[in-house]
C-alpha cells in the first residue's frame, strides 16, 4: 500500500472530525427531545407527521419516515399505549386504519424541540439537488468501503442513538 501524503492524512482527519460533529449533533438533538418531551425522537417525528396530515395510515407514516412498515407499526403501538394517538377504521374501506393525534400527543409535541424529523434529515432536505447527488454518490462509496450492513438503512436515526440499541 502506497504511503499517504501529509495533506491526505490531514484531509482524512478533518473529514473524520466532520463526522464526529454530525454524530454528536444528532445525538444531542435526540437527547434534548427525550429530556423535554419524555419520548424518543422517532416517536416525536411520527407524532408530527400524524398531526400535519388529515389522514394517516401506518403505511403512509412508514413512507413519510422512510422506514419499514413493521417499524412504523411498532412506533404506533407505543404511541397508542401512551394515548398520544388514536386509531379508527376508515369509514369507506374498513380494512384501513387511520391515525389521529390526541390532545395529549399535541401537548408532548409542543414540548419537543424541533426540527421534529431530526437535525440531520432537516439539514439534508435543505441541500440543493447537485449537492445531494454528489453527497449520495460519495457516501455510497464510503458505505461500500467499510462493508457496512445496509439493513440499518431503514432504522430511524433516533433509534440508532438509544442507549439500549
Amino acid at each position: 500500500m502506497p504511503k499517504k501524503s501529509i495533506a491526505h492524512s490531514e484531509l482524512s482527519a478533518s473529514t473524520l472530525r466532520h463526522f464526529r460533529v454530525i454524530f454528536n449533533s444528532v445525538k444531542s438533538h435526540f437527547q434534548s427531545i427525550e429530556k423535554h418531551a419524555g419520548i424518543g425522537g422517532a416517536s416525536i417525528w411520527a407524532l408530527s407527521i400524524i398531526q400535519q396530515s388529515k389522514v394517516v395510515t401506518i403505511k403512509k407514516l412508514a413512507s413519510e419516515m422512510d422506514i419499514q412498515q413493521s417499524t412504523a407499526s411498532n412506533l404506533v403501538k407505543g404511541l397508542l399505549t401512551l394515548e398520544y394517538v388514536s386509531i379508527e377504521k376508515d369509514t369507506v374501506d374498513r380494512r384501513i386504519s387511520n391515525l389521529t393525534i390526541t390532545e395529549a400527543g399535541k401537548k408532548i409535541l409542543k414540548r419537543a424541540p424541533g426540527p421534529f424529523s431530526g437535525v440531520l434529515p432537516s439539514a439534508i432536505s435543505q441541500l440543493d439537488e447537485q449537492t445531494l447527488i454528489e453527497l449520495n454518490k460519495n457516501l455510497a462509496r464510503l458505505v461500500k468501503r467499510i462493508s457496512a450492513d445496509t439493513k440499518s438503512q431503514a432504522i430511524p436515526l433516533a433509534n440508532l442513538f438509544k442507549k439500549d440499541a
